[in-house]
């Protein structure tokens, strides 16, 4: 397992076997330089890290043994449907795996969610791209046939149900959720998340928080699902001011709360 593990050397960070070097790791704060050409270099150094990273994240996820990727869903998904942070959940938003991408799987979280109570019950939002320019949706589903292919083989819900009903979107929804349940290509254990490049995710959950802050509610846990080679060292993901850290991981080896929110609500 060992072989597999990401982790970061003196000088660089060794993935698979791989030493990636980072020029440097930039962070933007409050205090950055106001100049706006050197804010473009910046930028334009941290986009061309996550784009190596990615690179480097895929290989390892490609190489690992079909067998221990279907031990490391299975422990995931029974990790979080044993947890009490997660049966007391009312309402969540989930996404739906995609093989081909290497995510962790959720299809039996989701089915267990849509079971009738006692043991399902809960409100369930999916995600539904809706273009090329980071916006995504989420949309209530209540069975697992509300889900079609899309042009990219996908599933996701269509905009209407069966009787021709507009889905609920849970940015207008009533009630809150009280988690997300999201994907990423690597994670670290300070909260820092690597997506695939297309925003689709940090956007929405932006746009949630403005929603929850306005709203006076409670803020979402937001949970990231992680296999254990995707786990990387605190500070090899490069972050800009746009990226939304996650409140915990959950992994094959158990749940990590990062936030303090993640630590009193997750009760660990």
């Amino acid at each position: 397992m060992t072989q597999w593990y990401t982790r970061a050397a003196a000088k660089g960070v060794v993935i698979s076997g791989q030493l990636w070097q980072p020029n440097r790791l930039l962070r933007m704060s409050t205090n950055c330089n106001n100049d706006n050409t050197n804010n473009h270099d910046d930028l334009d150094s941290i986009f061309k890290q996550k784009r190596i990273l990615r690179t480097q994240v895929r290989k390892t996820l490609k190489a690992i043994d079909p067998s221990l990727r279907s031990q490391q869903d299975n422990a995931i998904q029974d990790i979080i449907l044993g947890a009490p942070w997660f049966k007391s959940s009312l309402r969540l938003c989930a996404y739906i795996s995609c093989s081909a991408l290497r995510e962790v799987d959720t299809f039996k979280l989701l089915s267990q969610i849509l079971q009738p109570p006692p043991s399902g019950g809960k409100k369930l939002y999916v995600p539904r791209v809706e273009d090329k320019n980071s916006n995504m949706r989420m949309l209530n589903v209540s069975r697992i046939d509300d889900l079609v292919a899309n042009s990219m083989n996908i599933l996701e819900p269509d905009p209407v149900d069966a009787d021709g009903n507009a889905r609920e979107d849970v940015l207008q929804a009533n009630e809150p959720v009280d988690i997300l349940l999201l994907p990423g290509l690597a994670f670290d254990k300070s909260g820092r998340r690597l997506g695939r490049g297309g925003g689709y995710y940090d956007t929405f959950l932006k746009n949630y928080q403005d929603l929850a802050e306005t709203q006076n509610w409670k803020q979402p846990l937001l949970v990231a699902l992680s296999y254990s080679q995707q786990i990387l060292d605190d500070g090899v993901i490069p972050v800009t001011s746009t990226d939304v850290l996650v409140d915990a991981l959950v992994s094959p080896e158990g749940v990590i709360p990062i936030s303090s929110a993640a630590f009193n609500r997750m009760d660990i």
